[in-house]
């Protein structure tokens, strides 16, 4: 077996520390050797208690030659150069979403890390899920037959709670609501199964908090193949999650049970030609740990990771149209 892959995470926040939880149960193929965080103190005690080399400064992490790979979970509009840095320096990237806030941004982080021989790994989780990785399979094999509409919502209240000057709040950052936070994994998931998007028609709206950039999104898009799919997400209402996906031979429907941060399960209701509709139970599972030991085996040249680099361009495309799109309040054309 190979030694597991030394990673450095970036960013010891809400979502670094997340990935520190579930990383403790995945030893034989990844290992946090160090972290990076400006504001020390809220984390020392637990890193030191993990034997985790803590710094402030990415620029440790970078020249540390334990550190094969670094993995972001940083504010968004630092992604593009700290991947350029990394990539410098000759590390894998496990980058958290959005890759970028543009086209050109993820075309450039794609390229640098092809061109390098590097893995580029991407913080989208939901694509191990075990009833969506089973409707992805599904998808594949053709037992949905041709997809016609996707209708999806991911939505939590979590972002109430932070100060309003919080990065996941600002517009450069995190324009059009929740679409970063919660509804790029949707975008992700639907330009997985319907390829490069048309355009899009996005509404944004601040109905019942004082959000700044909004608290509840919704984007209807069109893509190049055909097919829809509507996309929404709230911060400001209590947690759901929904992907349904409807095709002429067969429809899924998957509801969270709990928010992916403590997974409590999954329902799925479905039904294929000829057949009734029935619901099952999935039992928990850890998707975050899972994305990242898949992008450990990349690495390590077990097996490819199954995010391409047209995916991640591509969904990237159409964020950037959704932001424009949320601004105009017109359709918008994807690059």
């Amino acid at each position: 077996m190979s030694d597991p892959v030394g990673i450095a995470l970036i960013g010891m926040g809400w979502w670094g520390q997340k990935m520190l939880s579930v990383l403790e149960a995945a030893p034989a193929d990844i290992r946090v050797v160090r972290a990076v965080e400006p504001n020390l103190e809220p984390v020392r005690a637990r890193c030191a208690q993990k034997g985790i080399a803590l710094t402030a400064d990415y620029a440790d992490a970078l020249n540390d030659p334990a550190v094969e790979a670094v993995v972001l979970a940083t504010p968004h509009a630092l992604h593009e150069r700290q991947i350029e840095a990394a990539v410098a320096a000759g590390k894998h990237v496990f980058c958290e979403k959005p890759l970028a806030l543009t086209k050109a941004g993820a075309q450039k982080a794609v390229a640098l890390c092809r061109d390098a021989g590097l893995t580029l790994g991407m913080g989208h989780e939901r694509r191990w899920e075990p009833p969506v990785a089973d409707l992805l399979a599904k998808a594949d094999a053709g037992d949905l037959g041709r997809i016609h509409q996707i209708e999806a919502n991911f939505s939590h209240d979590k972002f109430l709670a932070l100060d309003r000057g919080n990065w996941r709040l600002k517009a450069d950052q995190a324009p059009a609501g929740g679409m970063t936070a919660t509804g790029i994994h949707l975008l992700d998931l639907s330009v997985r199964l319907l390829g490069p998007a048309q355009s899009v028609l996005c509404v944004c709206e601040q109905l019942s908090s004082d959000l700044p950039q909004g608290d509840t999104v919704a984007a209807y898009v069109r893509f190049k193949g055909g097919g829809t799919s509507y996309v929404s997400a709230s911060l400001a209402n209590p947690f759901v999650s929904r992907f349904a996906v409807y095709g002429a031979k067969g429809w899924i429907d998957i509801r969270d049970k709990a928010h992916v941060e403590s997974p409590a399960g999954w329902i799925v209701t479905s039904a294929f030609t000829g057949g009734p509709i029935t619901t099952v139970e999935v039992p928990p599972a850890e998707p975050v740990k899972d994305n990242l030991v898949a992008f450990a085996r990349a690495v390590r040249g077990m097996q490819p990771y199954p995010i391409t680099g047209d995916q991640l361009v591509d969904n990237i495309a159409l964020l950037e149209a959704v932001f424009a799109s949320a601004l105009s309040g017109k359709i918008e054309a994807v690059a």
